[in-house]
């Protein structure tokens, strides 16, 4: 099954989706007319929230528009209804007087009372009479209409909602077969835009688009170069804004919107997106949880934990290993929307896959925060830890890998060896993202936690260099404007050889001064510094002039197990024992 086939089948069984020729959109106000016209009150429909969010309400299907000047049927922004707009707009008296004849046109002969008050309300409506609303917040809002003798809008009155077929089905083109599902129906000229991606422009972006020479195909114009039906593009359009705008099915990964969902019973699907949810997200559950299912957050929270512990699904879910599961990444290309990845396949493979995940980013000590979401990871590869800079691509190709178990973008390795060149900061998140990298892209063995006879020079030398920023530590205490760390770290994981025999000699030092503090830890500190150089191959000079990139991780792996082994929690007995300080991350 193909994305657009996938979301159009994802719409039938969407309970709360608008049927065929409507949409949601975000409404602001509601103008109540009298039945001759006027206007008896504003309601103002907005939440009672701090941002007074508009409410979401199924109105005739918004058309789509760029610089083109398009109504829509019975509802539209303050600009096309009142004439009234905010600071700086355009094309106001245009865009009224549009809506307007239109509405004239499409209303010619009715009888309703309401669709009839509504073109009186055309036809008296003068823009200068806006102040006498008192409402001065309905600029740019959306609006829509109610007869003040009634509680349901205009637009939900049986006669504008045959009327909207009847103006629907007088815009159809000849019939094709769809692509989607084989069937003959009139095709989609243009597709409905895709709404609520992140960083994508505000007015909706295209998943599907034909609107230059060049992408045209035998002389064919637009939607018939790829012929889906208005039916079936509808579906799809609807059900992706729909996923986007939803918390239960989206989540923000980098520069990508994710969405996902699982086709099974209702209760079941609901599990299922929770856990996902579960996997990437820093909450398993969601805050309006009990609104599906009252003991849902508890069972999502048992469930993550025992496959977070590695069982198989089909002994924790049984009814879902077999489950479809989809996800799609998106991300903003000018107008348009790229498809970052999209997979398609069952819940207990998206299981082994995350798990699969799990092994490659484990690492002792691990991070303090318990299971970091996977956005939490990518913040180490951005500048300034802030999330709009985490560089675009790494995101979606390194969701892509988790998710088919593939292999990880290498410019997670060498992004995080920057970002550590950079700032000298090796935590248990970068120290992670090295090992995972080493492991599935290079098959190579990097060890979970410390492990003192590991012979790899990289390894080797990481955990040398925690040694000597140790050795300063304990001369020095805290009375140390910038550490070895803060000045040599990156000279040291990228060309040691220019660089240990400095750190060696101003050990010396440091041990000079640390033997009148407590030779107790001074000799222990020996110890430990000739157990590593023992380890190094034999020759004039056992330190290297240069090491690779899988070296370097190493080195970044290495350093990160001994300086965290420092500071782990010793027994009281210890009297040698280093501060009790947790530095995992």
């Amino acid at each position: 099954m193909n994305l657009l086939s996938a979301l159009a089948a994802a719409y039938d069984r969407l309970p709360h989706a608008p049927p065929y020729g409507y949409s949601s959109e975000k409404i602001g106000f509601c103008v109540i007319l009298n039945p001759d016209g006027t206007v008896a009150e504003v309601a103002d429909l907005r939440g009672t929230d701090k941002k007074r969010s508009p409410r979401i309400m199924q109105v005739p299907a918004a058309v789509k528009r760029a610089v083109n000047i398009a109504p829509n049927f019975l509802w539209d922004k303050s600009a096309y209804v009142l004439g009234v707009a905010g600071e700086g707009a355009k094309r106001v008296d245009e865009v009224h007087a549009a809506f307007c004849a239109r509405h004239r046109d499409w209303l010619d002969g009715t009888t309703d009372e309401g669709l009839v008050a509504f073109l009186r309300f055309l036809d008296a409506w003068r823009p200068d009479a806006f102040a006498a609303l008192g409402q001065e917040d309905i600029r740019d809002a959306n609006i829509v209409f109610r007869l003040g003798s009634e509680r349901g809008f205009l637009h939900d009155r049986p006669a504008a909602r045959a009327l909207w077929r009847r103006i629907g089905a007088e815009g159809a083109s000849n019939p094709q077969t769809c692509l989607l599902t084989a069937e003959k129906a009139p095709v989609a000229r243009l597709h409905p835009s895709v709404k609520g991606v992140w960083g994508g422009q505000s007015s909706g972006s295209s998943l599907v688009s034909f609107n230059l020479d060049a992408f045209t195909s035998y002389g064919h114009e637009q939607g018939d170069n790829a012929p889906v039906s208005e039916a079936a593009t509808f579906a799809y359009t609807t059900a992706l804004n729909l996923f986007l705008s939803d918390k239960h099915h989206r989540l923000q990964i980098g520069d990508t919107s994710t969405v996902f969902w699982a086709e099974a019973e209702e209760s079941a699907a609901a599990e299922a997106e929770s856990l996902f949810a579960g996997f990437f997200d820093t909450a398993p559950t969601r805050e309006d949880i009990a609104a599906i299912e009252a003991t849902l957050a508890q069972k999502v929270g048992e469930k993550l934990g025992a496959i977070r512990e590695g069982k198989p699904l089909v002994q924790i879910l049984p009814d879902l290993a077999g489950a479809r599961f989809h996800v799609l990444g998106l991300a903003p290309n000018a107008a348009r929307l790229s498809v970052r990845f999209y997979w398609d396949s069952t819940f207990g493979q998206l299981v082994a896959n995350y798990q699969r995940f799990l092994a490659d980013m484990a690492l002792d000590p691990p991070p303090r925060d318990g299971w970091p979401p996977l956005w939490r990871y990518l913040v180490e590869l951005a500048v300034q830890g802030k999330r709009e800079n985490v560089p675009p691509l790494i995101a979606g190709e390194w969701m892509r890998a988790i998710l088919t178990g593939g292999r990880y973008p290498m410019t997670l390795l060498s992004t995080t060896l920057m970002r550590v060149r950079s700032d000298g900061e090796v935590n248990a998140y970068r120290a992670a993202i090295l090992k995972s990298v080493l492991k599935r892209n290079l098959s190579m063995e990097a060890p979970v936690a410390l492990d003192p006879a590991n012979q790899n020079k990289g390894y080797i030398l990481g955990r040398l260099f925690a040694v000597y920023e140790e050795v300063q530590r304990a001369a020095l205490g805290g009375h140390v404007n910038a550490t070895i760390k803060d000045k040599f770290y990156g000279a040291a994981s990228a060309t040691p050889q220019k660089v240990f025999r400095t750190l060696d000699a101003g050990s010396q030092n440091h041990f000079s001064k640390l033997r009148k503090l407590s030779a107790g830890r001074a000799v222990n500190l020996e110890k430990l510094l000739t157990s590593i150089t023992d380890l190094m191959e034999p020759g004039n000079d056992p330190i290297p002039s240069s090491l690779s990139a899988a070296e370097q991780a190493l080195f970044g792996i290495g350093y990160y197990h001994q300086r965290s082994d420092f500071f782990r929690k010793r027994d009281e007995a210890d009297p040698e024992g280093s501060p009790v300080t947790d530095a995992s991350a």
